[in-house]
């Protein structure tokens, strides 16, 4: 008798463990852990996870599976200790972690079938498929079918399975046609043809020459016809069409240029030594590769990986969302071609779903993707790199709240491999490591084509102000745009927007229009001339009075990437300017689209926000302009410092990265700050050496750890007195283990018509911290469940609003 225990698909923290279910004798040849299975919960039939098998239970009168919705386990043996592991290091529901590493596509309902691939099947298997390419999952019941054959046979790749989702994600399906009939008959057909039947000659001495099946569109182009022809050629037995699937590919392989290593320099030589080392050893190191902007990583990475898939084994790439541009693909698919899937969250649900599949189904050896991909069901894996790793993206702000640098430390001790976390700023965390000897730290100080990085001015707006400049242009950098646009060169802007936007103002009573919902400013998009609630969606027309006071004076306040592009195209009217934020990249493949017309010379000025600050590499580059340096200087976080200076240096990077000499203007209003000061310098030693006294006095991380509890409530009072109870007895527990701030009203103190109360704890014990703190908010779980509260517990947080 075999048991199967499973996590099942309820999220609640009173059913957080696993059921005992009965194995029928059908699956117990069959069933493993890993696998989705369809069990009864009560009167409910719902999905579960098999964790393990086991051959009793203590439990006398057990339930039986109703289904096995997997043949292949969803999650590997060693993705399903990952998960466990992960529940228990964000606090989250096991469920919740599970769920999190698979793709969109299999959690949805769908039917399975399974497609004959190999001539030659075990005898069971040949009496079920009986002649039939496919079989259904409605056949294979029909006739008890031998799920231990199949099984077998879709391991040796001799059958295939296609899931046919309910939901729109489907499989993609191709028309093919084949010539049926012998060749003798084929070339009686033509001769019986009368004069006026062109087409019809001319598709059978297509088949003549070509006996392998064609996609029906490439057929119908080539021959310039109809599918009416193919189908009067059906009917006389001539031909036959059939679907065949095809899985989407994003990108087409063939359209890369295949690349070769480059020769190293002698600085990058010594940066994979220790890679090479691992790799070669099968250590877990991690490594941290500081490198400048343009000093060389990817070409590291790349040979890094080489030498992995050398070894016959397999390599995930994770680089920030922002960052995975066409560029950043094409330099993978260069080097590795079809070797490579892409995930990323412009992909639509069928084509991420795809890339998964050809993960598992081992068609590929090489993931590039963002956060999520680290969760790739490669079950060989040699290195995990992460690029930019001070990217705040890496971190999930909803369950399971995990940050993608532990994931991909954690698998990567799984798999006795190394791991490397490359970037020009790699956070003070990360950096405090490599000095104390935890990761290993390797330096690439030069830029590959020996060019210096762009000098750096630091323009002060201040002065601009008194100097009777009104504009957000300083009179420096104007100058310098009027200059690289007469000598043909291309200008990048960088507003940075971050906690500075476009809000609506009365100038005669002061009255700011904010969300009813939400403790926030509305925030006034000019396409639609609608104010906007960025929290929770609300959305209304711009008032042409002030609801308050009357007053016709009402006017929108900062400075958004719509007005700044106004204000350029009055100010240089002869410049072309391309726009990129969040409007005009909604469409799929306008991310692309903008930065190719870019490259081509189609824009003088690319102006946007952050997501051009990383990874872009354009030749004619050479004035990076910083419109608003400080605006993040004023957030209350404790990294605003150190996020400013990593979006500085980033940003410069992408100036003079060719044979052209590159300049960075930086317009603030606090040019003495020394994260401004230092990044004009790229003294990033400095900043750290500085960062740290601060973060040491204040007891921040690198010193402590810390964890963000947000409790909310429709009702203040009870969510502010629930606050209070969680930090009276976090503060009496642990003999001092634990420093707990607030409560305090979060930076946003309303959202959806929720009050918000947050405290802080610091700690330097994680595992005793965990545990004080889940004791602490399991004393609510009757509130949470009966009362609508809410509790959000995220360790190490990196959003503090």
């Amino acid at each position: 008798m075999k048991i199967a225990n499973v996590i099942v698909d309820v999220p609640s923290s009173s059913i957080n463990q696993t059921f005992d279910y009965l194995v029928p004798e059908r699956f117990e040849e069959v069933i493993e852990p890993g696998m989705r299975v369809l069990v009864p919960f009560g009167p409910r039939k719902i999905m579960g996870f098999v964790a393990g098998i086991s051959e009793n239970s203590e439990h006398e009168k057990l339930r039986s599976i109703i289904e096995c919705l997997d043949i292949i386990p969803a999650l590997t043996k060693e993705l399903l200790e990952v998960g466990k592991w992960l529940a228990e290091e964000t606090l989250c529901l096991y469920i919740t972690a599970f769920q999190a590493m698979l793709p969109q596509a299999l959690k949805s309902k769908y039917k399975k079938e399974y497609i004959r691939v190999s001539d030659h099947l075990e005898t069971e298997l040949e009496r079920q498929f009986a002649g039939r390419d496919i079989l259904t999952e409605e056949d294979l019941g029909e006739a008890q079918g031998d799920l231990a054959a199949l099984q077998r046979a879709i391991r040796r790749g001799d059958v295939e399975i296609n899931y046919i989702v309910k939901s729109r994600i489907t499989k993609k399906q191709v028309t093919m046609v084949e010539r049926v009939a012998e060749l003798y008959k084929l070339e009686e057909a033509v001769a019986d043809l009368t004069k006026q039947a062109v087409k019809q000659k001319e598709m059978l001495e297509y088949f003549l020459e070509n006996d392998v099946p064609v996609v029906q569109s490439d057929l119908l182009k080539k021959l310039d016809t109809t599918s009416g022809t193919v189908k009067t050629l059906v009917d006389k037995g001539l031909l036959r069409r059939f679907k065949k699937e095809v899985l989407r590919n994003p990108y087409d392989d063939e359209a890369f240029a295949r690349t070769v290593p480059h020769e190293l320099n002698d600085q990058q030589k010594k940066a994979i030594e220790p890679i090479n080392s691992a790799v070669d050893q099968n250590l877990h190191d991690i490594i941290l590769l500081h490198g400048i902007t343009g000093s060389g990583k990817t070409e590291v990475y790349l040979q890094a990986i080489e030498k992995v898939l050398a070894k016959g084994e397999e390599a995930i790439v994770l680089v920030p969302e922002i960052s995975l541009t066409p560029q950043m693909v094409n330099r993978f698919k260069g080097r590795f071609g079809h070797r490579v899937a892409v995930m990323h969250s412009a992909l639509s649900a069928g084509e991420k779903y795809d890339e998964w599949r050809k993960i598992q189904r081992k068609d590929v050896q090489v993931v590039v993707g963002a956060r999520s991909a680290v969760f790739a069901p490669f079950e060989n894996l040699g290195i995990i790199i992460m690029d930019e790793e001070h990217e705040t993206t890496y971190k999930q702000e909803d369950q399971p709240r995990y940050h993608a640098r532990d994931v991909a430390i954690h698998r990567a001790n799984n798999h006795s491999c190394p791991v490397v976390l490359g970037s020009a700023t790699p956070t003070l965390e990360s950096y405090a490591r490599a000095k104390k000897g935890v990761y290993k730290l390797a330096e690439l100080t030069e830029r590959t084509n020996g060019k210096p990085l762009p000098d750096v001015e630091i323009v002060d707006m201040r002065e601009e102000l008194h100097a009777g400049n009104r504009t957000m242009f300083s009179r420096k950098l104007k100058e310098k745009m009027d200059e690289r646009i007469s000598k043909g060169e291309q200008i990048v802007l960088l507003l940075n927007r971050r906690g500075y936007s476009t809000f609506v103002m009365c100038r005669d009573c002061g009255h700011v229009k904010e969300c009813p919902h939400c403790d926030i400013a509305l925030t006034y998009h000019k396409n639609s001339h609608q104010l906007k609630c960025h929290y929770c969606s609300y959305e209304e027309p711009m008032p042409l009075v002030c609801p308050e006071c009357d007053s016709d004076a009402i006017r929108y306040f900062g400075t958004g990437t719509q007005r700044v592009e106004e204000a350029l195209t009055q100010l240089m009217p002869e410049a072309r300017i391309i726009r990129m934020d969040v409007d005009t990249t909604r469409k799929k493949g306008a991310h692309e689209r903008l930065l190719n017309q870019f490259a081509e010379g189609g824009a003088d000025i690319l102006l946007g926000t952050q997501m051009i600050a990383k990874g872009l590499d354009f030749e004619n580059v050479t004035l990076v302009g910083v419109l608003t340096a400080d605006s993040m200087l004023h957030l209350p976080d404790f990294r605003s410092s150190e996020r400013t200076f990593q979006l500085l240096t980033q940003v410069s990077g992408r100036a003079g990265r060719h044979e052209l000499p590159g300049e960075v203007i930086v317009q603030t209003y606090t040019p003495d700050h020394y994260s401004v000061e230092l990044a004009s310098v790229y003294d990033f030693h400095g900043f750290f050496n500085r960062e740290m006294r601060m973060r040491k006095t204040f007891h921040y991380p690198p010193y402590v750890f810390l964890a963000l509890m947000t409790v909310s409530h429709e009702n203040k009072i009870v969510a502010m007195q629930t606050a209070r109870q969680i930090v009276q007895s976090l503060s009496g527990a642990g003999e001092g283990e634990l420093i707990v701030l607030g409560p305090t009203p979060s930076p946003v103190p309303r959202v959806k018509d929720r009050y918000r109360f947050q405290c802080m704890v610091k700690y330097k014990n994680r595992s005793i911290a965990r545990g004080l703190i889940e004791k602490a908010i399991r004393e609510h779980d009757e509130k949470v469940k009966k009362d609508n509260l809410q509790i959000k517990i995220d360790l190490d947080p990196y959003n503090m609003m």
